[in-house]
C-alpha cells in the first residue's frame, strides 16, 4: 500500500449492501475496513473477499462506544488514514406501533441512529488529516411513512437530519457528508420479511418494476466519496427505482393491519 491509497471503513459489511459496498471499494484500488457484531459471518465475508493486505475484518458492534474508537484505531494503525465512512449497519423490527416494545425500540435507535453518530465523532478526528466523505445509509422510510415501520422508520428519518447536521458542521473540516435511502433492495433481509404478496406490491409501486441490486448501491455509495461529487453535501439521495417518486401505498400491508 502506498501513501496514496484510500481507505474506507463500511459499517454493517458483513453482507448486503455493506457487503457490496465493500468490494466497490477494493475493486476501486480502495483499502477497507469490513465492520459487523457477526463476527463468523464477517470472517467469512473477509475470506472470501481474498484480499488480506488490503481488506480488514473489524469484528466490533456501532452501539458501543468503546468499539467505534476501537474500529477506527484499528483503521489507522493497519492503514494509516480514514478517507470515508460508509455508515450502513443497521436493524429493523416490522410490526404495528402498539406491539413495539421499549427494548426493541431502543435497541434500533441504538443501532441506526446512535451508531452514526459515535462512529463519526470517532472518525472525524481521522478523517479531518486529509479531508474525506460520510455516507449514511437510511432508507426509503425515512423519506416517508410506510406501515409496521414505526422505529425502523424513525430511526432512519433520524439519520437522514443527522447527516444534514453533521454535512453543516464537519465542512470546515473537509468532509462531506451525504445519505444513500435506498427503497426495496434483493437482500437477505428483505427475502426474510417480504413475502410473495409485498413483493408484487413493491414491483406494481416501483416505476422500474423491480427491486434494485447491492452492486447498484453500492455505485451510489463509492460516487458520494468519490471524486465527482466534490461539492455534493449534506443531500439524501433516492436509489429507489422511483418509488419515492410515485408515492403509492402497498395494500398488502395495510390489509394486513385490517385497514384494507
Amino acid at each position: 500500500m502506498t501513501d496514496r491509497t484510500k481507505v474506507a471503513l463500511v459499517t454493517g459489511a458483513a453482507r448486503g449492501i455493506g457487503l457490496a459496498a465493500a468490494q466497490r471499494f477494493l475493486g476501486a484500488g480502495w483499502s477497507v475496513g469490513l465492520l459487523d457484531w457477526d463476527a463468523d459471518e464477517l470472517a467469512s465475508a473477509t475470506a472470501a473477499l481474498d484480499q488480506p493486505a488490503r481488506a480488514l475484518a473489524l469484528p466490533f458492534d456501532v452501539s458501543e462506544p468503546e468499539d467505534a474508537e476501537r474500529s477506527v484505531a484499528t483503521i489507522r494503525e493497519t492503514f494509516g488514514r480514514l478517507d470515508a465512512l460508509v455508515n450502513n449497519a443497521g436493524i429493523a423490527h416490522f410490526g404495528p406501533v402498539m406491539e413495539t416494545p421499549l427494548d426493541v425500540w431502543r435497541e434500533i435507535m441504538d443501532v441506526n441512529l446512535t451508531g452514526p453518530f459515535l462512529m463519526t465523532k470517532a472518525a472525524v478526528p481521522v478523517m479531518r488529516e486529509t479531508g474525506g466523505a460520510i455516507v449514511n445509509i437510511t432508507s426509503i422510510s425515512s423519506l416517508r411513512a410506510s406501515t409496521l415501520r414505526v422505529a425502523y422508520g424513525t430511526s432512519k428519518a433520524g439519520l437522514a437530519h443527522l447527516t444534514k447536521q453533521l454535512a453543516v458542521e464537519l465542512a470546515s473540516y473537509g468532509i462531506r457528508v451525504n445519505a444513500v435511502a435506498p427503497g426495496p433492495v434483493d437482500t437477505a433481509m428483505a427475502l426474510k420479511v417480504h413475502t410473495p404478496e409485498i413483493r408484487a406490491d413493491y414491483h406494481d409501486a416501483i416505476p422500474l418494476n423491480r427491486y434494485g441490486l447491492p452492486e447498484e448501491l453500492a455505485d451510489a455509495i463509492f460516487w458520494l466519496c468519490g471524486p465527482h461529487s466534490t461539492y455534493i453535501t449534506g443531500q439524501v439521495l433516492a436509489v429507489d427505482g422511483g418509488f419515492d417518486a410515485a408515492g403509492i401505498g402497498l395494500p398488502t400491508l395495510r390489509r394486513d393491519m385490517g385497514n384494507g
